[in-house]
């Protein structure tokens, strides 16, 4: 054991794309600040960042259904939508910023321009379809949209989904040449070697175990070396857990009240994966259908074209599969492990409320590849099973909380950040969308967390990203200035172009 002990300002756990948004902003708004980053895996990016590991949906609602619910009178709410777009367009025009300031380089490399399509059958849904559309199209985030239930045009926008298609149930789309594919590996990877460029303390291979706070309001944490064994601690002012899934073990150990009462429900994803290239090369979209009744959220189903080391993939899912691992490097008791005195009648009432979900991961866990198969002959007809093959994708941790709406032991599908009513320490927890918003979200942990800095930083922070502050759906002009501008910075300038 070393008796070594350092101090930093800032201490950042886990090396995915939330820390490496953290810490870049941070260097831009407080250079001299010291960072230090640990990370137990052997690189960064290697968990839920990991392009392997997620569907690489630069996600601004313009495909994703299931974030514009419809109302007991039959309207639609676009308000989660509009939401979720204008973050995606605060995370671009950081990524400009970065490629604009020779941050980092080569955008094509993290970001393809990419249709995002939505794809529904029966009459129920296409004409649930058609007032998405209407409603979605009055607003200036969401131009471009086109629809269509004319089978000759659906077979012009995704002829592998259209091809072979014998049933006269009706079918109906909705495209929109603005999305993108993001690989949110390489641009972890390129956001840390930024960051190593800038002096910042980066860590593999170290566990932390523990963390405590010191009299003096600082938190000391307890770091492994897991190479040498040695046990190391690190003191900060500030610590920020960005450990994917494992967050939550951190959060109960650091004891601050907020994160009492929390608790964590683990779905890990699995997709199918075509190796026939002559496949790959009739699909061009990311194409999102309607969740099953009974299925949550995250089980959406869509075919998406992906683009992984220059070269362009076809991914089909995801089928939700259980582990009780709370990482894909986790341990088989890390649900059992996250059952504390203070959250185990909000996991229990979970269990209680969630036992339809309960069911729908016992039947999707034993699904054949055949089963899967079938369900993906819904949007390709003529799939043929050789073709495709099983990736195991990554482990999502969606958090469980009592909330007012719904009560005890609610289980939450989205992203949400705990943080102690000082500000020293925060947590990221649960996911989608995720990374697609992770500049929002880390100005938010800015926000909570460094309040009294907030003023001196805001020139700098709209230097970063234009639109901080305003709403882009109220403002159409700086909306339509600012796709344009980042679209030219992100080499995405084609998806303008009209059809």
């Amino acid at each position: 054991m070393s008796d070594r002990q350092t101090q930093t300002d800032v201490i950042l756990i886990g090396a995915g794309v939330m820390s490496a948004t953290l810490g870049t902003i941070l260097k831009e708004l407080a250079p001299d600040w010291k960072i230090t980053v640990f990370e137990k895996l052997a690189s960064a990016g290697e968990e839920s960042s990991n392009e392997w590991n997620n569907a690489g949906t630069g996600h601004a609602a313009l495909c994703e259904l299931n974030y514009t619910a419809e109302k007991s009178d039959g309207s639609i709410d676009i308000s989660k939508a509009v939401n979720i777009n204008e973050q995606f367009q605060v995370s671009r025009q950081f990524w400009s910023y970065l490629v604009n300031h020779n941050r980092i380089s080569h955008p094509q490399e993290f970001i393809m321009p990419l249709p995002h399509m939505s794809m529904v059958q029966g009459e129920k849904d296409v004409a649930f379809l058609k007032k998405r559309y209407e409603a979605l199209t009055g607003n200036p985030l969401f131009q471009g949209m086109e629809y269509s239930d004319d089978p000759a045009k659906l077979a012009e926008w995704i002829p592998l989904i259209m091809n072979g298609r014998t049933s006269s149930e009706p079918i109906a789309a909705t495209k929109i040449d603005s999305g993108t594919d993001v690989n949110f590996g390489a641009l972890t990877r390129m956001l840390f070697e930024h960051l190593k460029k800038q002096n910042v303390s980066i860590n593999y291979k170290h566990s932390v175990d523990n963390m405590k706070r010191t009299g003096d309001g600082s938190w000391e944490l307890k770091v492994r070396n897991l190479d040498s064994g040695s046990v190391e601690r690190h003191s900060a002012k500030f610590v920020f857990i960005g450990g994917g899934g494992g967050s939550l073990h951190l959060l109960q150990k650091s004891g601050i009240p907020e994160g009492k009462g929390i608790g964590g429900f683990p779905v890990s994803g699995l997709f199918m994966a075509c190796t026939n290239p002559s496949v790959v090369e009739q699909h061009h979209a990311k194409v999102y259908g309607k969740a099953k009744v009974g299925a949550p959220p995250m089980s959406v189903p869509h075919l998406d074209t992906r683009f992984i080391d220059n070269k362009k993939s076809l991914l089909f899912g995801p089928f939700a599969g259980f582990s009780p691992k709370f990482l894909k490097t986790g341990s088989m008791f890390d649900l059992i492990g996250s059952v504390k005195p203070g959250n185990v009648l909000t996991m229990l009432a979970a269990g209680a409320k969630n036992i339809p979900l309960t069911k729908y991961l016992i039947e999707q866990v034993m699904l054949s590849k055949e089963k899967r198969m079938e369900e993906l002959r819904e949007f390709i007809p003529n799939a043929r099973s050789e073709d495709w093959d099983l990736v195991v994708a990554g482990q999502r941790v969606q958090v469980i909380k009592d909330t007012e709406a719904g009560g005890k032991g609610t289980l939450q599908f989205g992203t949400e950040v705990v943080s102690a009513a000082d500000g020293s320490i925060a947590a990221l927890l649960g996911a989608s969308p995720g990374a697609s918003t992770a500049v929002s979200v880390m100005l938010e942990v800015l926000k909570k967390c460094f309040p009294q800095q907030m003023g001196a930083w805001e020139e700098k922070i709209k230097e970063m990203i234009p639109s901080y502050g305003v709403s882009l759906a109220k403002n159409p002009k700086l909306n339509e200035e600012i796709q344009s501008a980042t679209a030219q910075a992100l080499r995405l300038e084609k998806v303008l172009q009209p059809a």
